[in-house]
């Protein structure tokens, strides 16, 4: 268990953290929310580096630090539906890439093919998580601040979601007709 890796655990248990403190109702709580969210989104980026620039890339960190992003933005996404601030379709839709590219990935893994993340994808992440951080801080005494700016933050999100998953079934279509 290299640095890297317990980084990647640490933004799995920051998780449960966010959430709790997302339903919890209590003052501030989309502020702490919002902070703690963007602290595990910050660690993606942080175990990433350290993993490449000291040599530390592992099998686990291959598998976890995916499936650990998918589980913090599904988790955030779901919450801010139960806390009526996003629209399940956009949710689903969001979901259903995300399933549907790890399953391509999974066929390509089969195959002996790993097919990486692209720089759409990379993007599509980053505007996922400007537009959850602002959906989390989507309340008093900040949503007339922040109202516009997630509404636009959001459907960036989710045309980035669109456009890249069409663009890693478009380039692995040989993966997915074999």
């Amino acid at each position: 268990m290299n640095v890297a890796n317990k980084i990647t655990i640490a933004r799995l248990i920051l998780v449960p953290f966010f959430i709790i403190v997302m339903l919890s109702g209590i003052k501030y709580g989309n502020i702490i929310s919002a902070v703690l969210f963007a602290i595990a989104s910050l660690t993606d980026k942080l175990d990433g580096y350290i993993a490449r620039k000291y040599n530390q890339i592992t099998n686990l960190g291959k598998f976890m630090d995916p499936l650990v992003d998918k589980i913090m933005v599904s988790s955030a996404l779901i919450v801010l539906i139960q806390l009526g601030r996003i629209q399940s379709w956009i949710v689903i839709i969001i979901l259903s890439r995300e399933f549907i590219i790890t399953g391509l990935r999974t066929i390509g893994a089969n195959k002996g093919v790993v097919i990486a993340a692209s720089n759409l994808g990379k993007y599509k992440t980053t505007f996922q998580i400007i537009a959850i951080i602002s959906l989390m801080l989507n309340n008093y005494p900040f949503e007339y601040i922040f109202f516009p700016f997630s509404t636009v933050a959001i459907y960036l999100a989710l045309f980035l979601t669109v456009y890249s998953g069409i663009d890693y079934i478009v380039k692995c279509r040989n993966i997915i007709l074999e």
